[in-house]
């Protein structure tokens, strides 16, 4: 997701440490040094980006031993709007909300409601994975940890952009996702066993997961913005959403308005909504291993639980020249990212929205932590945070995240430009090898549900069932194969192919158009079959 939008310029709104809630313990020291003030560096690194990139809105939390928290918003909220972001401007976490869940399952460990050990049938006898030996194994920590040997994204079509399904249908669809590879031995990143642990937390405490997330943690944690789900939004000060909608495909051409798609099935993955101010709440929570204001919320034992690697995600030689943040190893632990940064263990995590991306990032051992929020698509924010790193650990020389970031960009769309240009955007080859009506009927995947294709005014159409704001045309793609015209901004559109023996269709496949398109757009997962065969 990336490319530049038109903006006039950038304005620098909201307030510094002085407004900040009472430091935690491990920052009030009378040994500790006086933060250097940083106002003019970080201002002008979130400048430098919001040019290049012409960002509408960041926000910025950071933390840091012997300081109050310095909390800034920049921009504004939404294009052809006035109101500008300020350190109150409520965004979606997304994925970092995943931490949250890992920290509520901590809370029940010790109240000995379950282990993180725990076979998960013991509390969800429901439960089931497409493989009955692996279903038997599964615990409680593998719902965290993304190595059940599903494919990245499994299931997301389910609550990415939102659908009709429910939480009991989620469950229930884990028995018909295909694993990619075996129970434990690799990292595939996915959101729906965070939904499953959600179920879990409302079985274990008898409260919903937003419930018990506002109870146990947000409030105690002093989050007075934050809500567990974008549905309890009350407030204006809320920021939009924005994305490069084409041509050719999504995340290139002009920067448009795009509206809120996501479930709030998803909560448990990726649903709360948390300004600046909130999420500096949280780090120092954190960096503390789990108390704040005096309270502890959780021990530091399962602080050391939580950030502990459980499934490598990447080895390598480390740094470059031209990634000097490459790390040696990173794995992924609960709800966290785990890995090496500058020669220091960073403990992170992103989270990505249809037109928001949000970053959370600590170097415990330099009692440093960052937030950046912003309000596009493109991985502005995941620039900032390392510039703002470099910068409070006084890296030199300094390292242009800047230019990395537009060179990272433009290799992605000129991958993407080349992938259509060898046919992704020209219609292939072949045609209907049936009669149009032939193609129409009524088509079900065992963990998405249906779709319908239908004949109107001798033009095919489909309609996903769970899904009705994907509903297309159905425009011939190559042999018995056709491609989707979608609304632009509702989704992205899918070749769909028709499985044809003996003059009948026998199935339907997909896959995204474009190269592109989101993981969680996973239409390659799904396999439908004539409904009645």
């Amino acid at each position: 997701m990336s490319g530049l939008v038109d903006r006039r310029g950038v304005l620098a709104l909201g307030v510094s440490g002085a407004s900040a809630l009472a430091l935690p313990g491990w920052a009030q020291t009378a040994t500790a040094p006086a933060a250097a003030p940083i106002d003019a560096a970080i201002d002008g690194i979130v400048a430098r980006f919001m040019r290049a990139f012409e960002t509408p809105g960041i926000g910025v939390a950071i933390v840091r031993k012997g300081a109050a928290p310095w909390l800034k918003g920049y921009g504004v909220r939404t294009l052809g709007k006035a109101a500008a972001v300020d350190v109150h401007t409520r965004f979606g976490i997304a994925s970092n909300s995943k931490a949250f869940t890992a920290a509520a399952l901590a809370m029940l460990v010790e109240a000995g409601k379950t282990g993180w050990d725990d076979p998960l049938v013991r509390h969800l006898p429901e439960f089931r994975m497409a493989d009955p030996a692996v279903t038997q194994l599964f615990t409680v920590r593998d719902l965290l940890v993304h190595r059940s040997g599903l494919p990245l994204g499994a299931g997301d079509l389910m609550y990415f952009p939102r659908s009709s399904a429910d939480a009991a249908q989620v469950v229930r669809a884990l028995q018909y996702l295909k694993p990619v590879r075996g129970f434990r031995t690799g990292y595939d990143y996915d959101n729906i066993l965070y939904i499953v642990a959600g179920v879990l937390i409302e079985r274990l405490s008898g409260m919903r997961w937003r419930q018990f997330v506002q109870r146990r943690l947000l409030t105690p944690l002093g989050m007075a913005d934050a809500v567990p789900s974008r549905e309890l939004l009350r407030s204006g000060n809320v920021a939009g959403r924005h994305a490069r909608l084409g041509p050719p495909v999504r995340g290139m051409g002009p920067l448009k308005v795009i509206a809120p798609d996501e479930s709030p099935l998803v909560d448990a993955g990726a649903g709360i909504n948390a300004s600046v101010s909130d999420i500096a709440n949280w780090l120092q929570a954190q960096l503390a291993l789990g108390e704040f204001g005096g309270q502890r919320l959780w021990s530091a034992a399962s602080a050391a639980e939580m950030w502990k690697p459980q499934v490598v995600m990447s080895s390598s030689d480390g740094a470059t020249e031209a990634n000097p943040a490459r790390a040696v190893m990173a794995g992924y632990a609960l709800g966290w990212q785990v890995q090496d940064y500058r020669g220091r263990r960073l403990i992170s995590h992103s989270g990505g929205l249809s037109g928001q991306v949000t970053q959370t990032a600590m170097i415990p051992a330099a009692g440093i932590g960052v937030a950046v929020f912003s309000n596009v698509e493109d991985g502005v924010s995941g620039g900032i945070r390392n510039a703002i790193l470099d910068q409070l650990l006084g890296v030199a020389p300094a390292y242009d995240w800047v230019a990395s970031h537009l060179a990272r960009n433009k290799a992605a769309q000129d991958n993407a430009v080349a992938q259509m240009a060898n046919g992704a955007s020209a219609k292939p080859a072949g045609g209907p090898s049936l009669p149009l009506a032939a193609y129409a009927g009524r088509y079900r995947d065992a963990w998405y549900g249906d779709i319908v294709v239908s004949m109107q005014r001798e033009t095919l159409r489909i309609d996903f069932v769970p899904t009705p704001q994907f509903s297309s045309v159905l425009e011939p793609w190559g042999t018995d194969a056709f491609r989707t015209r979608m609304t632009p901004g509702v989704g992205e559109d899918a070749v769909v192919t028709f499985a044809v023996k003996d003059g009948k269709v026998t199935g339907v496949r997909m896959k995204a158009l474009s190269p592109l398109a989101d993981f969680s757009y996973d239409f390659h997962h799904l396999d439908f079959a004539p409904v009645g065969s």
